[in-house]
C-alpha cells in the first residue's frame, strides 16, 4: 500500500472521520462530525486515485470503467473501511466509510434502552431505519453482539459488503458477503432457511424478493434484523407494502402485521460545539393496536400510538430531539429539519417555526 494511502486512512481513523472521499480535481475530503472538510491542498488526479485503490483492492477485484463496486478492506488491526468505487464525469471516484473494529454498546451509542429488547426476541422482524450515515449498521451490530454474548444461537449475516466482523462468542456466527460468498440477498436468505439459523441479519431490504423472504423467515420462527433508508415507523411500513403489486398488498399487510416487532428510526446530528454527533431516535414497538393499524391501512395513526406508548418504551423523534436540545447537546436549528410533526414538537416546548 502506498505510504500516502496508509497515512490518509490512518488519519481518517485518528480524526474519527465517518467518511473519506477521493475525487479527481479535489484534495482528499473527510466527513468530520457530519461536515465535509478538505485534507490539505494537493489536488488528486484520476491516475493517482487509481494507483492508490489498486494497492488495497483484493486480487479478485478488477476496476472496470462504468461499473460500481462495493467492497470492504482492512487497515491493519485498527479498522475496516467499506468502499464504493464509482465513476462520474471526472473519472474514478471512491467513497470510504469507516467501520471501527470495536462494537459499542447501545448505551454508549445513545440508543434508548428499550431497543435492547430486540436482542432477547426469538422471532419476528426488527428494522433499523434512517438516512445514509445515521448509524443503522452500528446499531444492528450492537444488537448482534448482544445476542452473540448472551445466547447459544446460530447467527447468519448477509451483507454487501461485510461491515462489522463478529467472532464466535456464545453463538456461532457465519457472515456471508453478496457478490463474494453468495450471488444475492434473496438467494442467501433462501439458503439460510436450510442452514439451521436462529438469527438472520440482512444488511438492507432492497427489493421485493428480499423483503418477501425476510418476512417469510420471520414468520417461520426466526429473528430477522435489517435496515431501510426510511424516516419513521409509518413511512417504513408504507414503503414495504408499496414495493409489492397492488393485488398482493392486502396479504402483505397481514403478514407484516404478524411479523413486525420493532422499528427504530435514527438520525445523527452535530453537537452544538461541532466536536461530535448525537443520536436522535424514534422507537415503535408493535403492540396489538399498531398491528391492527397496519392491517386496516391506518398507518397514519401510528404516530398517536408512539405519543401515548411511553410506558412501553416507545419514543417519538420529536421528544428525543427535544431532550437533546434541553441538555444543550444539539441546537434547535439542527433539529428542525428532522421534525415530522411540528405541532407535536411545539407541544414539547419549542415554539417559533
Amino acid at each position: 500500500m502506498p505510504i500516502e494511502t496508509r497515512l490518509l486512512l490512518k488519519s481518517a481513523i485518528a480524526k474519527n472521520a465517518s467518511d473519506l472521499h477521493l475525487v479527481p480535481g479535489l484534495p482528499p475530503i473527510m466527513r468530520l462530525n457530519g461536515v465535509l472538510d478538505k485534507v490539505g491542498n494537493d489536488v488528486l488526479e484520476e491516475s493517482t486515485i487509481e494507483a492508490m485503490i489498486k494497492e488495497i483492492l483484493p486480487p479478485h477485484v478488477v476496476l472496470v470503467p462504468g461499473q460500481d463496486k462495493d467492497i470492504a478492506v482492512e487497515v491493519g488491526t485498527v479498522a475496516r473501511f467499506r468502499l464504493n468505487i464509482y465513476y462520474d464525469r471526472t473519472g474514478l471516484c471512491v467513497a470510504f466509510r469507516l467501520i471501527p473494529r470495536i462494537i459499542h454498546s447501545l448505551q454508549t451509542l445513545g440508543v434508548p434502552a428499550v431497543v435492547a429488547q430486540a436482542a432477547r426476541m426469538r422471532r419476528g422482524l426488527v428494522l433499523v431505519t434512517g438516512v445514509t450515515g445515521s448509524g443503522k449498521s452500528t446499531t444492528i451490530a450492537s444488537l448482534i453482539d448482544m445476542i452473540n454474548e448472551s445466547r447459544r444461537d446460530h447467527i447468519i449475516t448477509i451483507e454487501d459488503p461485510i461491515e462489522y466482523v463478529h467472532g464466535h462468542k456464545k453463538s456461532v456466527v457465519n457472515q456471508r458477503e453478496v457478490g463474494t460468498h453468495t450471488p444475492s440477498f434473496a438467494g442467501a436468505l433462501r439458503a439460510a432457511l436450510r442452514e439451521d439459523p436462529d438469527v438472520i441479519l440482512v444488511g438492507e431490504l432492497r427489493d421485493l424478493e428480499t423483503i418477501s423472504m425476510a418476512m417469510t423467515a420471520a414468520e417461520t420462527g426466526h429473528l430477522v434484523l435489517s435496515s431501510l433508508h426510511t424516516r419513521g415507523a409509518a413511512q417504513t411500513i408504507d414503503r414495504i407494502i408499496d414495493v409489492f403489486p397492488a393485488h398482493q398488498q392486502e396479504q402483505v399487510r397481514v403478514q407484516l402485521a404478524d411479523t413486525l416487532e420493532m422499528v427504530v428510526s435514527q438520525v445523527l446530528l452535530p453537537s452544538t460545539d461541532g466536536t461530535r454527533r448525537y443520536l436522535g431516535c424514534e422507537v415503535m414497538i408493535a403492540t396489538t393496536a399498531i398491528r391492527q393499524h397496519i392491517r386496516s391501512r391506518k398507518t397514519h395513526q401510528i404516530s398517536i400510538e408512539l405519543q401515548t406508548g411511553g410506558e412501553l418504551g416507545m419514543l417519538t423523534m420529536e421528544k428525543s430531539l427535544k431532550a437533546l436540545i434541553d441538555t444543550g447537546k444539539i441546537s434547535r436549528e439542527m433539529a428542525i429539519p428532522w421534525v415530522s410533526d411540528k405541532k407535536l414538537f411545539e407541544m414539547h416546548g419549542l415554539q417559533g417555526f
